[in-house]
């Protein structure tokens, strides 16, 4: 093993050593901070040097899932950025010591504007910690720097009780997959959770009854594809793939006059129109199909979905 190899294994260890440390020490000051939240205005995030990084990456996560949240410079924010703050307003502010200089002008000016902190610090007992009404222990007990001077494991702490926060606030707002999805329209993200089913899949065209000959059954397997949906009325009974073809033709040479309800599947797997692509996807993939008919709210088959269907969509 190489000595890059060997230091970045190390680096990630503590990093993620640091992380399960702070999770258990995650406590009602978490659940009080997500009740401000929840039922605060904007959310001003803010810090200095490499804390600042990390609550540019907090204010993106709580606007990204429904909160919205501005980052402020801490020294910008006393020449006229303060503008974003009202009442309503709730601040979140990052420092390792607790104790960073630069912020103090900022965290001054909210305890005077009445607005509540929420401190991510590894200091409570700092200054910091004093004013905010609401603290989260981000302390770590040596940085992954071999000097112990670079912000690594105690960033990525933070950054992790900020993704804690945001999670939890999503699950409090009840801030779902269609939610999301609004806010991410472009790009393949937001084709994976906007898509549907029914935006895919292929018209049901060639059904046959359980009477149907497998001569039949051969033709709409030519022409569909690779499934031929078995109906009884309305009613899906049973669909017949490739596979079911070759197990008939193994059991007898006389396999164009078979009845179709005789090599059928029955109760085959399924998807609805409504459903989200992406699940479809999953469903082909914890059950290895390639195929299934595509049911309406009334449970009638009104299309067939191939998995080649759904990776070309971008659902995957």
């Amino acid at each position: 093993m190489t000595d890059a190899v060997a230091t970045a294994r190390r680096t990630v260890r503590m990093e993620g050593e640091a992380i399960l440390a702070a999770s258990e020490r995650i406590d009602d000051a978490l659940a009080g901070a997500v009740d401000l939240l929840a039922s605060g205005g904007r959310v001003i995030v803010s810090g200095i040097g490499k804390s600042g990084v990390i609550a540019q990456k907090i204010a993106a996560t709580l606007t990204s899932t429904g909160t919205a949240a501005s980052y402020v410079h801490p020294v910008e924010s006393l020449h006229g950025d303060l503008g974003l703050v009202d009442r309503h307003s709730v601040a979140i502010l990052l420092s390792k010591s607790g104790e960073t200089e630069e912020l103090f002008g900022l965290l001054g000016a909210l305890v005077r504007l009445g607005v509540p902190v929420i401190a991510i610090t590894g200091a409570r007992d700092s200054t910091l910690g004093r004013a905010a009404r609401f603290v989260l222990d981000a302390s770590v007990r040596e940085e992954a720097c071999p000097h112990d001077l670079a912000p690594t494991t105690s960033t990525a702490v933070a950054l992790a009780l900020g993704d804690g926060v945001a999670m939890a606030l999503l699950e409090r707002k009840g801030f779902g997959r269609d939610d999301f999805a609004a806010l991410h329209p472009a790009g393949r993200l937001g084709r994976k959770l906007l898509l549907r089913v029914q935006d895919v899949m292929v018209p049901a065209e060639r059904t046959l009854p359980p009477t149907a000959t497998m001569q039949q059954v051969v033709v709409g397997l030519a022409h569909g594809r690779g499934i031929v949906a078995i109906i009884n009325g309305d009613t899906l009974v049973g669909v017949i793939t490739a596979g079911d073809l070759t197990r008939i033709i193994e059991r007898t040479a006389e396999y164009l006059g078979v009845r179709a309800e005789s090599a059928m599947t029955s109760a085959p797997r399924v998807v609805h129109a409504g459903d989200l692509a992406a699940y479809a996807l999953g469903e082909f993939e914890r059950h290895s199909i390639m195929a299934a008919p595509v049911l309406d709210e009334a449970e009638r088959v009104v299309g067939i979905v191939h998995l080649h269907d759904l990776l070309r969509s971008g659902a995957g």
